[in-house]
């Protein structure tokens, strides 16, 4: 089933062509990962996704429903985008910046209720932010402030994710150990994970699908076995790639 889907998608910024006549269906259970070099319309083209920036041509879909169609709070309570970066303007806890994720579904004035809280705890306790709650968010370090908007997805639950970089500022461990935890989420509630990433080898390691962007309109998707070869990911990067397999793991080098 197609959660999202584009149909002869269009997307264009400051004379770039990001994609031509796209038409990508991304489906319950799968994980994408967004591909390319620097300025090629990655950002671009997951906001247009979302709704956030107009397309040149073509429509998006959300269950079938064309998403232009569609009401603000709607959007919202099915897509949730996690931005490159983002502004502090007031001061928040954790706890009140993770239950951000319930604003879609609660109606004007209302106040969030136990049920919300719990989400909102229990997606801190997911992304290991739990016993910070009551920290102010100003005083977190970059990697504790992305968990926290990862864990704000979370408690938001929409079916669509839409990531743009979410292993920015965290360590090791932690890349491994949130995008395990957001490809579990969605693969146990049947919703559909689509990232923009520049670690080809973390796209390699956890996403079966892959869109490729290429700078100059042209598009290619399929799956990873598909576009993750040496030919296609040289030509994306415009560098030589050797590919190299140890048992089950896959990793891209630069040659």
């Amino acid at each position: 089933m197609a959660l999202l889907a584009t149909h002869k998608l269009s997307v264009s910024i400051a004379g770039i062509t990001v994609c031509h006549d796209l038409d990508v269906a991304f489906e319950a259970g799968q994980c994408w990962g967004i591909l390319g070099k620097n300025g090629s319309g990655k950002t671009t083209l997951l906001q247009t996704l979302a709704g956030l920036r107009s397309s040149t041509a073509g429509e998006i879909l959300i269950n079938a429903s064309p998403l232009s169609r569609m009401s603000r709070k709607h959007i919202a309570q099915s897509i949730g985008i996690l931005f490159q970066d983002y502004d502090d303007m007031f001061p928040s806890t954790v706890l009140e910046t993770a239950l951000i994720g319930r604003h879609p579904f609660l109606e004007t004035w209302q106040w969030e209720g136990a049920e919300d809280m719990q989400r909102a705890r229990t997606a801190l306790q997911q992304v290991g932010m739990s016993a910070m709650e009551s920290r102010i968010v100003t005083t977190l370090s970059g990697g504790e402030r992305q968990r926290v908007e990862i864990a704000t997805l979370l408690t938001q639950d929409p079916s669509i994710y839409l990531l743009d970089e979410p292993t920015n500022h965290l360590d090791l461990n932690h890349q491994i150990g949130i995008i395990k935890t957001l490809l579990e989420h969605v693969t146990d509630h049947r919703q559909v994970l689509v990232m923009v990433l520049h670690d080809i080898n973390i796209a390699a390691r956890f996403c079966d699908h892959m869109l490729l962007l290429f700078g100059d309109g042209d598009c290619r998707y399929g799956t990873k076995d598909e576009m993750m070869t040496e030919e296609l990911l040289a030509r994306l990067y415009n560098h030589p790639i050797r590919h190299i397999r140890d048992k089950d793991i896959d990793a891209f080098l630069p040659a």
